[in-house]
């Protein structure tokens, strides 16, 4: 059975022969050389540059991507990796990168599980408490590794409404917590909401309902909220408290494509994560995580460019008099007053992607940030969307 364990759906479409057949036909002249817009890392002769990522002159702002990654420091890890393709993942450089991890958050390498995107090691929990009993979680949250165990027959979700802004409304999921409840799962900051909530309030509420069953928080977009430090709930696994934590390369380290994940909680909760876990990190996942993974110049530079890009946003949206939710993510989820498909769709047509309707929030759209570029773009034909 293959699963699709990526944070978001890829793009289909194939590209057409026409590209292929006119460069070979350049190739075998000899006496033209096709311009080659400058980069810095320029695609190699016969490679068709838009075979990953987003297709010719679109603005891919769908996925909560960050496009100024991987960093160099992640890059030449990868080219070394690439030299040794032929041997299977050393353990050497998988315990290197867990103790890189746990040395950062200040707990064991014993607590430390590290997966093929936090994708894998979100359905792994999934499965194991699933049966246990309903999962309760926001009404909005990113469920897709939930779900997953809920296709399975494995588990339900027990949806608590959100507050009336939007925010999760702990005190509501507290009371809806019993003994019979197999897992909480929360993200924090939130998606598509890009809200975070109150530290101290959350913590509270995490440390009471995990003296009931086990608690979750996704902390996927951690690294891009105001205080990450005080922002987590790390701190609380090594209290003693049941409380898993898990994390991404997804966002702010630029790695959606690469894949790598992991989580915190305690060793014996990590050991059967570990069990459950279904699939082993290539090489190349685990050399460019450890490449960046400290590299404090690329995660600033990476959450200077995202904070540029929400700001032109925000400033678009307010200009406009629609309501959006402050958001410490890499994306703003804004009501536009039309329906979040109709406003994809009129994007879509200006080959700008943005997401569409969750559940029925049909009027709320999420918009992910790009490169400038894109979303100056964005931010030109919101108002033309929105008046035609």
């Amino acid at each position: 059975m293959t699963i699709n364990l990526t944070r978001r759906l890829m793009l289909t479409g194939a590209m057409g022969s026409s590209i292929a057949g006119a460069a070979a036909c350049v190739s075998s002249v000899g006496a033209v050389k096709p311009a080659v817009a400058e980069a810095a890392f320029p695609p190699k002769a016969g490679i068709d540059p838009y075979l990953l990522g987003p297709k010719e002159g679109v603005a891919l702002l769908s996925r909560n991507e960050n496009p100024y990654g991987p960093s160099k420091s992640a890059l030449d890890m990868i080219e070394y990796a690439a030299t040794k393709g032929a041997f299977y993942t050393s353990r050497d450089a998988q315990v290197k990168l867990v103790e890189m991890i746990a040395e950062k958050n200040g707990v064991a390498p014993e607590q430390v599980v590290v997966t093929t995107g936090s994708g894998e090691v979100l359905s792994a929990i999934a499965l194991i408490y699933g049966p246990k009993g309903p999962i309760v979680a926001p009404r909005l949250f990113w469920d897709t590794t939930a779900l997953y165990a809920v296709n399975l027959g494995l588990a339900e979700i027990q949806r608590v409404p959100l507050a009336a802004d939007m925010s999760i409304d702990l005190p509501a999921i507290e009371a809806a917590v019993t003994d019979q409840t197999g897992l909480v799962q929360l993200c924090n900051p939130n998606n598509p909401t890009g809200l975070v909530s109150d530290a101290a309030t959350l913590q509270a509420a995490v440390k009471r309902m995990a003296a009931k069953t086990t608690v979750l928080v996704d902390e996927a977009y951690i690294e891009l909220s105001d205080d990450p430090a005080a922002n987590s709930c790390v701190p609380l696994i090594n209290a003693g408290h049941d409380v898993i934590v898990t994390r991404t390369f997804s966002k702010i380290y630029g790695m959606a494509g690469v894949r790598v994940g992991y989580s915190i909680s305690s060793a014996e909760t990590a050991e059967k994560i570990r069990a459950t876990a279904m699939s082993w990190s290539p090489s190349l996942s685990i050399a460019a995580a450890i490449g960046c993974y400290n590299d404090e110049k690329f995660l600033a530079m990476s959450r200077s460019k995202i904070q540029e890009a929400r700001e032109m946003v925000n400033a678009t949206v307010d200009t406009l008099g629609l309501t959006r939710l402050p958001s410490q993510t890499n994306f703003v989820y804004f009501k536009s007053g039309q329906e979040a498909n109709d406003v994809q769709q009129a994007m879509a047509e200006k080959k700008i992607s943005i997401r569409g309707q969750y559940m029925d929030y049909n009027e709320w759209t999420r918009v992910s940030m790009g490169k400038i570029a894109d979303v100056e773009r964005f931010c030109k034909a919101l108002p033309e969307v929105l008046r035609a």
